[in-house]
């Protein structure tokens, strides 16, 4: 029996050091600075390159697929065991104690974006397979440290990945909860578009979000100071409204303007219901003003449809299932620009057993109403292994040995690279009842919970890789 705690305790200072160091990259989607030798960023390729050099460094196995996606290898054998992991974070946004990429260490927490989703976890995985290595322990396969690069955009690098590289026989994913998730949501990101909308309004501007797949925590809104009769009812209104909402927010003036911000509290797309939505609070506040007919029935629309409800009551769409729960629809963008064009965008997350296409058509018919038209960005289907699967029973097996619980795998609303994988699971890195701030203000992850997944994580690797189990 392998003490694996004691091995990573060894190499502590190490761990800390490149997670650290490793957290400091901002691996940020940054359309500006795509080029061919990065396509998704500066940010993305300085990390990806910089943690394929540090393996290649230390004797790893390593391949790059044109900086979209590269894998990190050991042991021999036919089979393989894959590990999928992302280095792109979401941006850092605001309201951090620290700088969002300064990797500040205060009281045993690392405060990074990215600490838990994914770099932290990514670390404890690499390091977890260099503990195998540098023990020189015998595996009958190939362990493979997959590195993603999209994943919290559109999942080209893992489309990329499998389309050159061999599908693993089984893995893990560790980007979810404990102790195993065995299933997951269906999910689509739907973007509705309208090219152009009126040059005359109220609204000069309406801008929330970035990403589907988060609750925005900021709207900002412009209107036309020309058409307010009067700025001191307005900023009554305002801040009577912000009052009754429970949040905060400003209000500001020049000579064309009025500036309108509202602050939310942001959360992952799969839980909308754990966020304050500020681009639908502001939304709501607009449809108490005056506004043209245009205008008034775009927000119109978005304040009847999702202000207050997360699981599509009012679109009609509402199902809940008894393992996977219920559909969940998060806006996370909305865009209005006076004279120019307007859009929404969608993350919809649904069980097993929903059709569809059903569904589908019911949101497009709300946005038929303001003449929107629907792209569909992204879709994917809902995914599962059996519950009696192998490769449930051992990484459980390896979850009761760390943690002395012995727990049923769940399924959850989030997406995780487990759905590349014909096999695949996650498998941490959140433990039960664990404060979950990822894509929040202030993401962390302590050094303590570092140091257990990356003992946990070198356990799974060793016990998939040495085990007879792949079907």
């Amino acid at each position: 029996m392998i003490n694996w705690k004691q091995e990573v305790d060894k190499r502590q200072h190490e761990l800390i050091q490149s997670t650290c160091e490793f957290l400091k990259i901002p691996s940020v989607y940054e359309a500006s600075s795509v080029t061919k030798k990065a396509p998704f960023g500066e940010g993305i390729a300085k990390a990806y390159k910089w943690l394929l050099d540090k393996a290649e460094k230390e004797g790893f196995r390593v391949k790059d697929l044109n900086g979209k996606a590269g894998h990190i290898e050991w042991g021999e054998g036919d089979e393989i065991i894959g590990v999928l992991c992302h280095i792109d974070v979401v941006p850092g946004g605001e309201g951090w104690t620290t700088p969002a990429f300064s990797a500040d260490i205060r009281h045993n927490h690392i405060y990074a974006r990215g600490a838990l989703d994914d770099k932290g976890p990514t670390m404890a995985s690499y390091y977890a397979l260099k503990l195998i290595k540098e023990l020189n322990l015998p595996i009958k396969k190939r362990i493979r440290l997959i590195i993603g690069t999209d994943e919290e955009r559109e999942w080209q690098c893992v489309e990329h990945y499998f389309k050159h590289e061999a599908m693993p026989n089984a893995g893990f994913v560790p980007d979810a909860d404990f102790p195993v998730i065995w299933a997951e949501k269906g999910i689509a990101d739907l973007r509705f578009t309208k090219k152009q909308v009126s040059g005359d309004g109220l609204v000069t501007s309406f801008s929330a979000g970035t990403r589907f797949n988060m609750v925005p925590d900021k709207a900002v809104v412009q209107l036309n100071r020309k058409r307010v009769k009067n700025i001191d009812d307005l900023k009554r209104m305002f801040t009577a409204f912000l009052n009754e909402e429970g949040i905060t927010g400003h209000l500001e003036t020049d000579h064309a303007h009025i500036t309108l911000t509202f602050n939310g509290l942001a959360a992952h797309g799969s839980t909308p219901e754990e966020g304050e939505n500020a681009g639908l609070i502001g939304v709501t506040f607009l449809t108490k003003l005056p506004l043209r007919t245009e205008e008034k029935a775009f927000f119109d629309v978005l304040n009847l449809m999702f202000y207050n409800d997360y699981v599509g009551e009012r679109l009609g769409i509402a199902f809940t299932d008894e393992q996977l729960g219920a559909i969940t629809v998060n806006v996370g963008i909305i865009s209005y620009e006076r004279g120019k064009g307007a859009s929404v965008g969608l993350n919809l997350r649904y069980p097993k057993g929903v059709d569809y296409q059903a569904i589908s058509e019911r949101i497009v018919k709300a946005f038929v109403m303001v003449e929107m038209e629907e792209e569909v960005v992204s879709h994917q289907e809902p995914h599962g292994v059996r519950k009696d699967h192998p490769l449930i029973t051992l990484l459980s097996d390896v979850y009761k040995r760390h943690t002395g619980e012995c727990r049923e795998p769940i399924a959850i609303g989030g997406g995780t690279y487990a759905r590349a994988m014909q096999a695949g699971v996650a498998f941490g890195p959140l433990f039960p009842g664990q404060p979950d701030v990822i894509h929040q203000p202030d993401e962390y992850i302590t050094i303590d919970h570092l140091i257990k997944l990356t003992s946990i994580y070198a356990d799974a690797m060793f016990t998939l890789a040495s085990n007879k189990f792949i079907e």
